[in-house]
């Protein structure tokens, strides 16, 4: 390959289909995220005054930033004629189509599967629920109900006290199940020529999370414990406090570790320990032989243990807070975080991806776009002429960005 050659930008996995997406908060946004990133051309369709997931605070302050980098805004009143027409347009050029709004949302506004699918006959169309088809199915779910309901806030917290998850594991998961759904959806479209209305729900992505230890009930007869209370399937697998005030989660899972374990930290009375030779035994051993462990690992300050865990080859991880993973050396090194520009101007770093094609890693392209950033060159790609657009700019039937374009954006 010549240098010309090497320095051509290469193609997206899946540039050439077009996705719009008429979805709020993380469920649907994930979802769109992972097509965008692989090169998809992700429209989304948002109210005239932006989309309420940018307005929100508190826990939900970085939702919009995450999940919307790589995608176009089209700032639509969908309740108007013409904003009606407009998507209809927009539809009739769509490969995909992504929604989680309530049950007959989309329906009503004359956008449901069926409503498009004759439109567009081969399209994709994909519904991002609380619960798939079912006696739950009209329900209003969100991640912390499906977390209470499907046994995983049972998991996570100590006995009797119920605890959510530390992050949006349904809603980022039920998205990216959302995501695989629709790739393989196309894959089969390739195929056949069919489209197909497709799902992905909060609650069973909850139930596929936790089934690990339903079976664990179904192979044993005995129910899982609480995380906080649970019998570990190793005898040293826990957070251990360090001399100097630190933390470490240190992890013996095989009874060749155990043996590295014992000659690097001079545990040499355990090793010649017959009642410890296996993982079980040390597992039932666990109450008179941790503090032995956690008296040994309180004599060294956290850089000390981590390093002689890593000189030993050993499972460990210090307890790290979400925003200090920002200085992260392997993430910084290995071009895990790609930089996108706030609503206010900031360029901060972001995480890609977690995966690699043939050495790929998928960064942003364009910017998380302000409302309305591509309503002019999306409108005009339809057909519509500028005076055109002007006058539905002043019928509030469209809106554009009335900020500065950011990193990627066309909007004039």
């Amino acid at each position: 390959m010549d240098a010309t050659q090497e320095r051509q930008p290469q193609v997206l996995p899946l540039a050439g289909v077009r996705v719009l997406e008429f979805v709020h908060m993380v469920m649907g946004p994930s979802c769109g995220l992972v097509l965008a990133d692989l090169g998809a051309e992700v429209i989304k369709i948002e109210p005239p005054e932006g989309d309420n997931t940018r307005r929100l605070t508190g826990t939900g302050a970085g939702f919009w930033a995450t999940y919307n980098r790589n995608k176009k805004s089209l700032a639509l009143d969908l309740k108007s004629p013409q904003g009606l027409e407009i998507a209809h347009k927009l539809l009739a050029t769509a490969d995909v189509v992504t929604e989680n709004f309530r049950a007959g949302t989309m329906d009503a506004l004359g956008l449901g599967y069926a409503q498009v699918k004759a439109l567009r006959p081969e399209i994709i169309y994909c519904s991002l629920k609380g619960f798939l088809p079912g006696p739950y199915e009209q329900r209003t779910a969100l991640d912390e109900v499906v977390q209470m309901m499907g046994g995983l806030a049972y998991m996570t917290g100590p006995e009797g006290r119920p605890l959510r998850a530390g992050a949006s594991v349904n809603d980022i998961m039920g998205g990216m199940f959302g995501a695989i759904a629709i790739l393989a959806a196309l894959h089969e479209r390739a195929r056949s020529g069919r489209g197909q209305y497709v799902q992905s729900a909060l609650f069973e992505n909850n139930v596929f999370l936790v089934a690990q230890h339903m079976m664990q009930y179904a192979v044993t007869g005995k129910p899982a414990a609480p995380m906080p209370s649970r019998l570990s399937a190793w005898a040293i697998y826990d957070v251990f406090d360090t001399a100097d005030g630190g933390q470490l989660f240190v992890g013996v899972v095989s009874d060749t570790q155990w043996k590295v374990f014992c000659e690097h930290f001079d545990m040499h009375e355990l090793a010649a320990d017959a009642t410890l030779a296996t993982n079980n035994q040390r597992v039932h051993a666990r109450e008179r032989m941790l503090p032995l462990v956690r008296a040994r690992f309180a004599r060294m300050s956290k850089a000390e243990l981590m390093q002689a865990c890593e000189r030993a080859g050993l499972p460990y991880a210090p307890i790290v807070k979400p925003q200090e993973l920002f200085d992260d050396p392997h993430l910084n090194a290995s071009g895990g975080f790609t930089e996108i520009t706030l609503a206010d101007g900031r360029t901060v770093k972001t995480p890609k991806l977690p995966f690699e094609m043939d050495g790929r890693r998928f960064g942003a392209e364009l910017d998380v776009p302000l409302p309305g950033s591509h309503t002019r060159e999306l409108l005009a790609g339809l057909g519509y002429a500028s005076g055109t657009i002007d006058g539905l700019l002043q019928q509030g039937v469209v809106a554009v960005a009335t900020a500065a374009p950011l990193r990627g954006a066309k909007e004039d």
